[in-house]
């Protein structure tokens, strides 16, 4: 059995055990939403769905998720956010923590996921990756809210190749990561250190300049792979 095989065999057994009907996701135009957007479509057809849901967005992210709709003839829906954004931000306090709100973001999209899946009786498919696992980078309730996690065992590198594999654009391959939570942001830039090093530090061979660095976001990100800790007496 191939690697795609397995992955779609297990979300089908998820679903299954859920009495699920089949799943939805966040479809950003990047390459980690579309990988999940390709094992989703060969696991569960038109009983796949992908919501864009720009704030604010670069408009290019929206075409390239539309392209992969398209490749994969996925069903899609779009939920502009920006005016949700805006209006919870208006009403709440006046904050120079730029980070606080653009964490708002994730959110906002995991609310709108969870409205569908419930609707349709889905289950959410998260799009996180073995690398921005391991050093936390995904919002706490954000873009980490979900049911199922795909791609989660598979680092930056090896979703690169499962893109390959399921014949996705080339345009969304070889584009830079980003999370868009900002124009011009990418995420190396937001970790401080490229994929292939953070890749090479979860494969236990790299002990370069960098290796500390992602070893303690490593440690401080802890609580976000667990479930909140319990008093008990």
């Amino acid at each position: 059995m191939n690697t795609i095989e397995a992955v779609c065999n297990w979300m089908k057994e998820i679903v299954k055990d859920a009495h699920a009907d089949g799943v939805v996701f966040g479809l950003s135009g990047g390459i980690d939403s579309a990988v999940v957007a390709g094992l989703a479509k060969r696991a569960f057809g038109d009983d796949a769905l992908g919501i864009i849901m720009p704030i604010n967005s670069n408009p290019q992210d929206e075409k390239d998720a539309r392209l992969v709709a398209e490749t994969l003839d996925l069903k899609i829906e779009k939920v502009d956010l920006t005016e949700t954004y805006r209006a919870l931000v208006d009403a709440s306090m006046n904050s120079d923590n730029d980070m606080a709100k653009n964490n708002i973001k994730p959110r906002l999209r995991s609310t709108t996921l969870y409205y569908y899946a419930q609707d349709r009786n889905y289950l959410v498919c998260g799009c996180s990756n073995a690398s921005e696992y391991h050093i936390g980078y995904f919002t706490k309730y954000g873009d980490s809210a979900c049911d199922l996690m795909p791609i989660v065992d598979f680092v930056k590198s090896e979703v690169v190749e499962l893109a390959k594999k399921l014949n996705l654009p080339k345009e969304v391959i070889e584009k830079k990561p980003t999370a868009g939570l900002y124009v011009g942001q990418t995420d190396e830039d937001d970790m401080g250190f490229t994929y292939d090093e953070l890749d090479a530090v979860i494969r236990e061979d790299y002990r370069g300049e960098n290796r500390d660095a992602i070893d303690r976001k490593h440690a401080i990100s802890e609580h976000k792979r667990h479930m909140p800790p319990k008093f008990e007496r």
